[in-house]
């Protein structure tokens, strides 16, 4: 293999580490040919968990390092959020059993088909653009805290020595959750992680409530808060947040709130731990 040959596998190699992974389309992008590409491959240097995408020989296919090589290598500004971010951020004993182990992620963009087809133990699920009207932000590594913190997101260790990962704040992730609650199961589940939220920040919650789009997500959300009395609920700045008109019938047969008109089941008392 000639010198030019042989520096761009170390810089291939380098940039794939022990846990990252690179598509058919970033390669053509970094001028990495097909028959090189085959070359490599042949000579034990890369190996294809799925077709499209590639890893080191040897290296450890993980769903941390998948969604890094996603958010930062690929560029696509797919963030985990909901359920997910929620666990990763000490809940998930709150969390139904079974969806701990469903990475959730968001974004303007569906994911590439070869993300679905890789041997992980845990199961990616892709839930759309979500209820926010926020701009994607691109993940680069030189993205600034405060450019994240500004859409209610930021950079997360899953484990020490692991890939830092773009994933929803609790506030983010709280109304995330909100959004997809279709019935009283979801209901006590969400109710359940609101009575832990006790430091979520009142200015990061009113930010999150002006952006969303989902009037079910906001009013339930803040229904929540309101029933467990959090101490934060009263320093949200409200101005500019849509609660929409009239009621909101979550659940059938459910009890009505006074303040936010949404129906919640009149047994959640019975469903807290």
């Amino acid at each position: 293999m000639g010198d030019q040959n042989t520096g761009k596998l170390n810089l291939l190699l380098t940039e794939l580490g022990d846990t990252r992974l690179v598509s058919s389309r970033w390669l053509r992008v970094h001028d990495y040919s097909n028959s090189l590409v085959a070359r490599y491959v042949s000579s034990g240097w890369l190996v294809s968990p799925a077709r499209g995408v590639y890893m080191r020989k040897g290296g450890r296919l993980q769903w941390e390092g998948v969604i890094r090589s996603l958010q930062v290598g690929e560029g696509m500004p797919l963030h985990v959020g909901g359920r997910f971010a929620l666990g990763l951020q000490g809940h998930e004993h709150y969390l139904r059993l079974g969806d701990v182990g469903t990475v959730t992620l968001y974004g303007p963009g569906r994911p590439p088909g070869w993300l679905c087809k890789l041997p992980l133990a845990q199961r990616v699920e892709y839930l759309g653009k979500g209820a926010f009207d926020l701009p994607p932000v691109s993940f680069t590594v030189e993205v600034s805290e405060a450019e994240l913190s500004d859409q209610g997101l930021a950079w997360h260790q899953a484990a020490p020595g692991a890939d830092a990962l773009v994933c929803s704040t609790p506030e983010r992730a709280m109304l995330e959750l909100c959004d997809g609650v279709s019935d009283a199961a979801l209901v006590y589940e969400v109710d359940a992680l609101m009575q832990a939220m006790t430091t979520l920040r009142p200015q990061r919650v009113g930010l999150m409530l002006r952006h969303c789009r989902s009037i079910k997500a906001k009013r339930l959300f803040l229904a929540l808060a309101d029933r467990h009395r959090h101490a934060w609920l009263s320093h949200v700045p409200m101005d500019g947040v849509d609660l929409g008109r009239g009621k909101r019938a979550l659940v059938p047969s459910g009890r009505l709130h006074p303040a936010y008109q949404i129906t919640l089941p009149g047994d959640l008392d019975e469903h807290l731990a």
